[in-house]
């Protein structure tokens, strides 16, 4: 879909009256250099360097690329970079209202501007994921002619949004999420520069902190937010942006919650204390308050992946299961839908039965190897596949639990030092009741004696 009369004349006008734009879009960077975060991407002789730049052309031509990342990370304002730095023709299409007939025609175009004017173009694909498999199909051809550089962008997991074929005719470029430094770094421009608040207005240290945590990572999110509470400000005749103004006007009330500091760690033990005492409302306040708060998506993850097995074990073998489902959901999908995840496993540890034996068996187990009680294999579990084993005796006896019809051998595993040990103690609670029974049975089969 090329660009009509009413879009450049739209275009024309904001360069000419910048100020009417939004402030997301005034502060869109001109250059590569102007991008806050994603240096990984940015090195010299990158592919988004190189399409910016000269290029090297025929054979080594920039490559078509696919920008994969979470919401408001800067992969449209690559695009738009790109578009003004680039000598090419630019056209962008979105996945939610194009389809096959425009694509076509843009390719149709691209040919032509290549064939008539020795024009290369770029196409810019928002949203790629939205594509249909015969819609990026449609895709192909030209990306492997190379009669358009794709810049396609998209939120969603590309190896399972995205073809084969043109992932395999693409770079894909991971962009990863805006650090608090960058938020920062972008709001202090946003205040100071000429293109946005010129200085009208101060930003206290405060008022920026509840900024960083609205953002969660969103640059787009930040500004819109910023230019909001400006305006609030100027309206009221202040110079400064106070907390409550910023509070009043983006509806967030500021959480008191330190992610550096001691209310990281007394929020975050809060959070696995109520699941491990089976409190699933408090679990859902706690994640709620780090959720708010802005803490990472992957911290989290990680802590309710420890409470599976810390506090649940073998209760519930599913637990441990569903926390790292949860935890491989939110690197990929990231806030705020990470949200839905993050409570879906807090619910069920919470709810699930709870057994603390595996962490109490390891920790037996531990103490006793830091004590020295290790010793000897016993020999007839070495290793005997090496030449000379026999002679040492190694392997020698060994009874084969498969052989016999009960798949157990009467046989002593341990070192002689600790051969009638025992560390796993399991409850009776939820799933693990079996493995009790199971305990039960198979050390009475081993021959082994109570200690």
């Amino acid at each position: 879909m090329e660009p009509d009369l009413f879009t450049a004349a739209a275009e024309e006008r904001q360069e000419k009256d910048p100020a009417g734009s939004p402030l997301a879009v005034r502060m869109r960077p001109r250059t590569l250099d102007e991008v806050v975060g994603q240096r990984h991407l940015l090195k010299p002789g990158s592919p988004l360097r190189r399409l910016v730049g000269e290029g090297a052309k025929g054979p080594a031509g920039p490559s078509s690329v696919i920008l994969w990342g979470p919401p408001g990370t800067g992969k449209t304002t690559l695009a738009y970079v790109v578009s003004k730095a680039t000598n090419k023709r630019f056209v962008e299409l979105s996945a939610i209202t194009a389809g096959v007939k425009e694509v076509r025609a843009v390719i149709d175009g691209a040919r032509r501007a290549t064939g008539g004017y020795g024009q290369e173009t770029v196409l810019f694909l928002d949203e790629i994921h939205r594509f249909s498999k015969a819609q990026q199909d449609s895709l192909l051809p030209a990306v492997e002619n190379r009669w358009v550089t794709l810049i396609a962008a998209t939120t969603e997991n590309p190896y399972f949004s995205v073809i084969s074929p043109l992932l395999s005719r693409s770079l894909l470029l991971t962009l990863e999420p805006l650090t608090d430094d960058d938020i920062r770094d972008l709001l202090r421009r946003a205040l100071s520069d000429e293109r946005g608040l010129r200085d009208a207005v101060a930003l206290p240290e405060d008022t920026e902190d509840h900024l960083l945590r609205i953002a969660g990572g969103d640059a787009r999110r930040a500004l819109t937010a910023l230019e909001a509470a400006a305006g609030a400000a100027l309206d009221q005749d202040e110079r400064e942006i106070s907390l409550a103004t910023l509070e009043q006007t983006v509806d967030r009330a500021a959480v008191k919650y330190d992610r550096d500091g001691d209310q990281h760690y007394d929020v975050a033990s809060a959070l696995i204390k109520s699941i491990r005492g089976s409190d699933v409302d408090a679990a859902l306040h706690y994640l709620a308050r780090m959720i708010e708060a802005g803490e990472d998506p992957r911290f989290i993850a990680r802590r309710l992946m420890i409470s599976a097995s810390e506090d649940i074990g073998l209760a519930d073998p599913h637990a441990l299961p569903t926390a790292v489902a949860a935890a491989q959901a939110v690197a990929m999908i990231g806030f705020p839908e990470a949200a839905l995840t993050l409570s879906h496993a807090t619910i069920a540890l919470a709810l699930a039965p709870k057994s603390n034996a595996a962490t109490t068996a390891i920790g037996a187990a531990l103490d006793d190897v830091r004590k020295g009680m290790a010793g000897p294999v016993p020999p007839h579990l070495r290793d005997g596949h090496y030449k000379g084993a026999a002679k040492l005796g190694h392997a020698q006896g060994y009874v084969y639990p498969h052989d016999l019809a009960e798949g157990i051998a009467e046989q002593q595993y341990a070192p002689d030092a600790l051969k009638d040990r025992e560390y796993y103690t399991p409850t009776r609670h939820g799933s693990e009741a079996r493995y009790a029974d199971a305990v039960e049975w198979t050390r009475k089969h081993l021959g082994r004696k109570r200690s």
